[in-house]
């Protein structure tokens, strides 16, 4: 019994509850998007503590035997996605108590926030695919309340393309589980691996692939299906947009690592060309979007589908350098992505507008905002020694000795244009002077997104910024442990037989027996057949 790996689940699910129970009283749900997030932070410190120590960590639900039962595993990659999670979450509480007016709180925010994560926990801890469908779902329905919570106009467009995209990405999904069930008799993900193995229709194998490739590239916001991310993130009040923006595409990415390198390994020499140039345009097509936008989370959203790239293109090289580069983006993303909408947030509480033309003089004004923003922008170009700069390394070097020198040298030229996106919010919203047409007072009478008013409160909106910037340069300056964290991982997921075997265990040997078994009593009947 090892409840850490399912308290990172039931913990936000319990936070929801409560909170939902307690929709007439304001203060106990801001309560508990502190408290709850703090305590979610604990556990899945304790679960990544767990999993360094042991490998991996597993708990079978009910008692029942894998393959039989509902399994949750937790190896290197599920930890520190979890604790990445965690972090993000604790940050959202805080920040949210700044921004979030009754209006939204009355309808249901914090325990939406709360659903959100626990489905992002559960679609990392899974070890049965149909799960992971499901707690892709439980994302879908609460992403999709947030989004379209306050009800504007700009927000139910958004929401309309987000909700398409996302349910067409769910039923290819769920058609290629009906499938891959009916082919091999399993849903439990360590089991599908053994048995995939021996599947006799191949072609039917890479048909299903490819199917997993499209559902979790249009959970990723992977080119070609990228565009309800850029239609949507910009329109929700500003925390739902940094929640978003560091959490759930991310879990589309993670699900192309875990299938990828668990169930379809042996499609990967198929598939690894069309996932290469699919990174390369996801990159590509997200930067240039980016570098044509005045609107700042508008140029952040853009970026979102570039940076995927990257991540996806570490898979696509297929060695564990490129993987442990791949998941090193993914850590490094997840902060700074989130910093900069937090980031956005401020500069639109300070002058009122997320236009980068109306914007100017916060140099002066807020310095220790625009050292944060400095660190967040220059870290997501990748320049050194922030945490961007080695995530991005890892990943060129890997495909330098993969010999892929076209890919790479993309990716480099995409950083560059990254750095100019990221000089170009500099330049407009910190170091220009502000323009005459938008006078605003240095001290700004803050209202929720709801618009009505709220308590003077920005120290909760910088907060967090600084935690997370402050992170993202101790990422760089400790980046020797951590990229052995990520080689750790990147060994893992090329190796499956760890995973399996801690999700099968004594499973494996029972099954080996009763095959052994059949075949000895198969020699036997045969003998018996052939005696005089």
């Amino acid at each position: 019994m090892r409840p850490e790996v399912a308290l990172p689940v039931l913990l936000p699910l319990l936070s929801g509850a409560i909170s939902l129970l307690f929709w007439r009283s304001r203060p106990m749900q801001r309560f508990l998007a502190v408290a709850g997030n703090a305590a979610l932070l604990i556990v899945s410190l304790w679960l990544f503590v767990s999993t360094l120590s042991d490998g991996y960590v597993t708990m079978q639900m009910g008692s029942w035997p894998a393959p039989f039962g509902i399994t949750l595993i937790a190896d290197m990659l599920s930890a520190v996605m979890v604790l990445m999670t965690a972090v993000i979450g604790l940050a959202m509480g805080i920040y949210s108590l700044a921004t979030t007016g009754r209006g939204h709180e009355k309808f249901g925010y914090y325990p939406l926030m709360h659903l959100l994560l626990a489905g992002v926990m559960g679609a990392f801890l899974t070890g049965d695919i149909f799960n992971l469908y499901v707690w892709f779902e439980v994302m879908l329905v609460a992403s999709f309340a947030l989004l379209i919570l306050g009800g504007e106009r700009a927000q139910m467009e958004g929401a309309i393309k987000y909700v398409t995209l996302n349910l067409l990405a769910s039923v290819i999904f769920l058609t290629a589980v009906g499938l891959l069930y009916g082919m091999v008799g399993t849903l439990n993900m360590a089991d599908i691996a053994l048995r995939m193995g021996e599947a006799e229709h191949t072609g039917m194998v890479e048909v299903l692939a490819v199917m997993f490739m499209v559902a979790f590239g249009i959970k990723a916001a992977a080119f070609p299906l990228f565009f309800w991310l850029p239609a949507s993130y910009h329109t929700p009040p500003v925390a739902v947009s940094a929640l978003f923006a560091g959490l759930l595409t991310k879990v589309g990415v993670y699900a192309l690592f875990r299938v990828f390198t668990l169930m379809f390994d042996q499609t990967m020499g198929y598939l690894q060309d069309i996932m290469l140039w699919g990174a390369v345009f996801t990159m590509v097509t997200g930067v240039l979007g980016a570098a044509a936008q005045y609107e700042f989370r508008r140029i952040l959203s853009f970026h979102i589908v570039s940076q995927i790239g990257y991540m996806i293109l570490g898979l696509a090289l297929y060695t564990p350098l490129a993987i442990a580069g791949g998941v090193f983006a993914i850590v490094h993303n997840m902060v700074v992505k989130t910093n900069l909408f937090l980031i956005s947030g401020i500069t639109h509480r300070l002058q009122g507008t997320y236009q980068l033309k109306k914007m100017g003089g916060l140099y002066r004004e807020r310095p220790w905002l625009a050292v944060a923003f400095f660190i967040s922008a220059f870290s997501l170009a990748g320049i050194p020694p922030l945490s961007g700069f080695f995530a991005k390394f890892v990943i060129v070097r890997a495909g330098l000795e993969a010999e892929a020198y076209v890919v790479t040298g993309i990716a480099l030229a995409v950083g560059l244009m990254t750095l100019y996106s990221m000089v170009k919010i500099w330049n407009e919203v910190f170091w220009k002077s502000l323009p005459e047409d938008n006078h605003v007072p240095e001290t700004v009478t803050p209202t929720g997104d709801d618009g009505r008013l709220l308590k003077p409160s920005l120290w909760m909106m910088y907060l967090p910024v600084m935690v997370l910037a402050m992170s993202s340069l101790l990422i760089g300056v400790f980046a020797e442990p951590i990229m052995w964290v990520m080689t750790s991982i990147g060994d893992q997921l090329l190796e499956p037989s760890g995973y399996i075997e801690a999700v099968l265990g004594a499973s494996v040997s029972v099954e080996d027996t009763l095959l052994n078994s059949s075949a000895a009593d198969a020699e036997e009947a045969a003998a018996g057949v052939d005696a005089p």
